[in-house]
């Protein structure tokens, strides 16, 4: 039997440009793991005790689901329609390392949960239909409960409908399977392979043992992703598979996955802490948007290009997108794995996205210039500091919820502020309404214990009276920034160059991330800008606004700034 975790990895090495730095990593890593069975520990919750394992690479168990997708699976679809399925290289890696790391002991599969993120029209759904069958029919679990869910039920159903196309063009499975419209059944085990979608009356009680959670770009509640990870608990060997494309909703399901597996990645580099061994996460992107314009890089993003995917197709959407900004968006999220926010926004995520971090002891004993978005006194509040150092602009925020409000946002606005706040990214202030004597106090804090001199602070004057009052008793100067056109337009466009320059250092913090993706602009006959909130009014712009507000001050004030810095 063929070892194609080595011949994949031996291809990366003499294909380097063809094959991004995530890729890389997690199959030198794994590459290793074959030749080095790996001692792991696990912290176990039923006995609340640590379990160490030992994980060897057995190529029979890894082989078995490529033997039966190629065996028995068919095409159903185009040319290939009627003709057997043959994966690739890259695809019978993935299979192999999902399924191949067994407990030296037990047998037990090592993975959990697999991810494959990987640009559209790379064959995504023909590998996931594939493997749902060998789950329903071939993995020698009975009563195996095989679902492919989604945040829609249409979406839900691609990846169920290949299957059950598959087997009506394949004569040993359509023996065997019964094809129904609820489901795909397998009499032999009691064996069920179904379609859920988020609203679908049936997610408790559930036992799955393989899912397919398709496209999480688009899920906007982790609940649906948690319920179905929690329903395999019973099984010995469960398995739940993501599989999607980038997308344009941020800071939702797909982010929080997307940083999560980087992480993992990240640890297996030598550069994270984060580590789990029950996570396999295969993510195919551009290594960065510039390398649109080299077209063997586009493989870093497309493994199936010029097979699967043809390169000419690809070649003539890059050629017309470069004369179009909205289609060259869509390009670069669908056909080449890049995050995106959608088309009607200020900034792409590209230019917004830079992960380069700084510690306090980097600004200590500094200069800042600060801004502060007072938003409504039961809403988002953000305070901005600018510190310019090395050329660098240096940003550190503070947001701020008021406790009674925390349960409703989280579950209204479906974003993670509980999580930011244990991150120490959010003051909670007591009671139903924000206390802005709390943003006084970080100031205060900030000038205590990190010696920042702040030497102006920027607010809009609505509703800020009796706040800036208390800040000019505590010493500090307090500058009138009116939000309009007029005042923040070159502020803005100065932002925006330094975020394209990888100018502003902002500790990745994923708050002013989403607040900046948030943003769009409204222009005037001059093409001044301002900024404001898109269609989505849920979508928080606060901390965006807070940074606008210190530029516009930074704006105003560079050359007496730069006095004190040059000291």
């Amino acid at each position: 039997m063929n070892n194609y975790i080595q011949e994949y990895y031996d291809w990366i090495l003499k294909n380097p440009k063809k094959v991004n730095k995530k890729i890389k990593i997690v199959y030198n890593k794994l590459n290793n793991d074959v030749k080095k069975p790996q001692e792991v520990s696990f912290f176990n919750e039923l006995t609340e005790e640590q379990e160490t394992h030992i994980y060897v690479f057995d190529i029979e168990k890894a082989t078995r689901p490529i033997e039966f997708i190629e065996k028995f699976c068919k095409h159903s679809k185009g040319k290939w329609a009627g003709q057997s399925v043959k994966l690739e290289l890259w695809e019978k890696a993935f299979i192999q390392s999902a399924f191949g790391f067994v407990d030296q002991d037990t047998g037990l599969r090592k993975y959990r949960k697999i991810a494959l993120f990987v640009a559209r029209k790379n064959g995504k759904s023909t590998l996931a239909s594939g493997l749902g069958n060998y789950m329903l029919t071939s993995a020698g679990e009975g009563g195996a409960e095989v679902y492919s869910v989604a945040s829609q039920k249409d979406q839900a159903k691609i990846s169920w409908e290949e299957a059950k196309r598959m087997i009506k063009k394949s004569p040993a499975l359509r023996q065997r399977v019964r094809t129904l419209i609820n489901g795909l059944f397998y009499d032999q085990t009691e064996s069920v392979f179904k379609a859920l979608a988020s609203s679908s009356d049936s997610l408790d009680g559930l036992n799955a043992f393989f899912v397919i959670a398709d496209e999480i770009h688009a899920w906007k509640d982790k609940n649906l992703l948690d319920v179905m990870y929690d329903s395999m608990g019973a099984r010995e060997e469960p398995m739940l598979a993501e599989f999607s494309t980038m997308g344009t909703i941020r800071e939702c399901v797909f982010d929080s996955e997307y940083e999560y597996f980087e992480e993992i990645i990240n640890t297996y580099d030598g550069k994270g802490t984060t580590v789990d061994e029950t996570l396999l996460p295969i993510i195919y992107e551009l290594d960065n948007a510039k390398e649109i314009e080299i077209e063997e890089c586009w493989f870093k993003a497309n493994p199936g290009l010029g097979t699967i995917k043809k390169i000419e197709t690809l070649r003539s959407k890059v050629n017309t997108a470069k004369n179009n900004p909205r289609e060259l968006t869509n390009l670069l999220c669908k056909d080449f794995n890049i995050r995106q926010n959608d088309q009607e926004r200020w900034l792409t995520f590209d230019v917004i996205n830079n992960e380069e971090t700084y510690s306090d002891d980097d600004i200590y004993d500094t200069y800042a210039i600060g801004g502060v978005d007072l938003s409504s006194t039961t809403d988002l509040t953000c305070a901005t500091l600018i510190i310019i150092k090395n050329g660098k602009k240096y940003i550190k925020q503070q947001y701020f919820i008021p406790t009674k409000k925390l349960v409703y946002k989280i579950n209204d606005d479906k974003i993670p502020y509980d999580k930011w706040e244990k991150r120490g990214l959010i003051t909670l202030c007591d009671g139903a309404k924000i206390d802005y004597s709390d943003i006084t106090q970080w100031f205060l804090s900030i000038q205590q214990d990190l010696k920042i001199n702040t030497l102006w602070i920027g607010y809009d004057p609505w509703n800020s009276q009796y706040w800036v009052e208390e800040m000019k008793k505590n010493g500090f100067e307090m500058i009138e920034v009116r939000q309009g056109a007029k005042t923040m337009s070159n502020p803005m466009k100065q932002l925006e160059a330094d975020l394209m320059d990888k100018l502003v250092i902002y500790n990745n913090n994923p708050i002013l991330k989403w607040c900046l993706l948030n943003t769009s602009v409204k222009r005037d006959e001059n093409d001044n800008i301002r900024p404001m909130k898109g269609k989505k009014q849920r979508a928080r712009i606060d901390g965006a606004v807070s940074l606008i507000i210190a530029y516009c001050v930074l704006y105003e004030k560079y050359m007496d700034y730069m006095t004190f810095v040059e000291e």
